[in-house]
């Protein structure tokens, strides 16, 4: 099997176009599936194009600690890094941050190749989406591989664009405010995650994951190791 060239994903994202994005920005309180349309040409094969469609669930929004993103700033990086990790500290209260995933929904997976030029197959493609009308649609004119890269490329467009509006909506709801030095909305979900694991042993082990992802396991150490104890 050949090995990929570790440079590919730069080809990838140099050569991807996003056509259309979605009008809509991700949600902030829940997930968004998106619907994405790429188009790309057959490797060494004229006039030959692939469509793919799919859709891509795009996870709810999660509040980063500046502490937890700090540890992360700190690996591998300088003493200007350090500085920086050190501002943060001083100033999270203004620090909003925001960490985004997403996951591929395979079973609405399709794909057909149309013989034509690339050119009048997207624009016939971006022409039958406008006219659908959903705001969750994207059209984008990427490579045959590595082309998941391009779904990458586009999931971080769709970053940029909500991101100002999820922030906003979050700090409408004051989801930023500290309370005994954790901004709610992390303090919230890390409540639920200690009541599930509670109620099922299973999830005490992504509990102290979580715990430790925000740097916050030293403050919940002794409630955690409580759970073994029950």
């Amino acid at each position: 099997m050949k090995k990929r060239d570790p440079f590919d994903f730069w080809f990838a994202v140099n050569n991807t176009e996003i056509v259309l994005l979605p009008k809509r920005h991700l949600e902030t309180f829940g997930a968004t599936l998106l619907h994405y349309h790429l188009v790309s040409e057959l490797m060494d094969t004229v006039n030959q194009v692939r469509v793919r469609e799919g859709r891509m669930q795009a996870n709810k929004p999660q509040i980063v600690t500046p502490e937890a993103y700090s540890k992360v700033l700190l690996e591998g990086f300088g003493e200007a890094a350090g500085r920086y990790v050190e501002w943060l500290r001083e100033h999270e209260k203004d620090v909003r941050i925001l960490q985004y995933g997403y996951r591929l929904k395979q079973e609405a997976f399709s794909e057909h190749v149309v013989s034509d030029t690339i050119e009048n197959v997207v624009e016939r493609v971006k022409a039958e989406v406008e006219r659908k009308n959903d705001p969750n649609h994207a059209v984008l004119r990427g490579v045959e591989e590595p082309w998941d890269v391009c779904l990458v490329k586009l999931f971080r467009e769709v970053i940029q664009n909500s991101a100002e509006a999820n922030i906003r909506e979050l700090d409408q709801r004051r989801m930023f405010d500290q309370v005994d030095g954790v901004p709610r909305h992390v303090r919230d979900e890390i409540e639920a995650a200690f009541m599930a694991a509670s109620r099922n042993p299973a999830l005490i082990k992504p509990l102290g994951a979580k715990l430790q992802k925000h740097g916050l396991f030293d403050l919940y150490q002794d409630r955690f190791f409580s759970l073994f104890k029950k």
